[in-house]
């Protein structure tokens, strides 16, 4: 069984808040899944991990929904995915997600439409949004440094 966590976020600047705290324990070759329906608040919580990450302020972390993949520099790197466009396994290996993995801290949205197109040990973070508007994080690590990472936010 996976080591799992659920946390909650009331406000979208709760959601930065725990991102920002995951992101200042995240090292090269730590990948991020980020599933949710559209408006969950994905990008706010990358957001947070750009923070933690170090990423410069005035660098504008948004949704690589059209360029599909962002970097940024930080303390580590911040590689920043979305597979919400890509259509067919075959589109993946023009994103150079793969360089990355070895050498960034790397967050990927949609990565349940291509879950083959990450490592096996990644912290899977699902939000929902909650009845009252809030959020629900249910964080799954598949890994021990996913692990880990679920560690530091206890």
């Amino acid at each position: 069984m996976p080591d799992s966590l659920i946390l909650t976020a009331a406000t979208a600047a709760d959601l930065q808040a725990i991102g920002e705290r995951l992101g200042r324990a995240l090292q090269a070759g730590d990948v991020l899944a980020l599933v949710g329906p559209l408006g969950a608040g994905k990008t706010t919580f990358v957001q947070g991990v750009a923070r933690g990450l170090e990423v410069p302020p005035e660098r504008h972390v948004a949704s690589p929904t059209f360029a599909l993949v962002n970097e940024h520099p930080g303390r580590v790197p911040l590689v920043h995915a979305d597979l919400y466009r890509i259509n067919d396994p075959r589109e993946l290996d023009e994103l150079g997600l793969v360089d990355a993995f070895d050498r960034a801290a790397v967050a990927i949205e949609w990565l349940d439409r291509f879950p083959e197109a990450a490592p096996g040990d990644r912290l899977t973070i699902e939000i929902a949004v909650a009845a009252e508007g809030g959020r629900t994080l249910e964080l799954r690590a598949t890994g021990n440094r996913a692990s880990g990472l679920i560690d530091t936010l206890r």
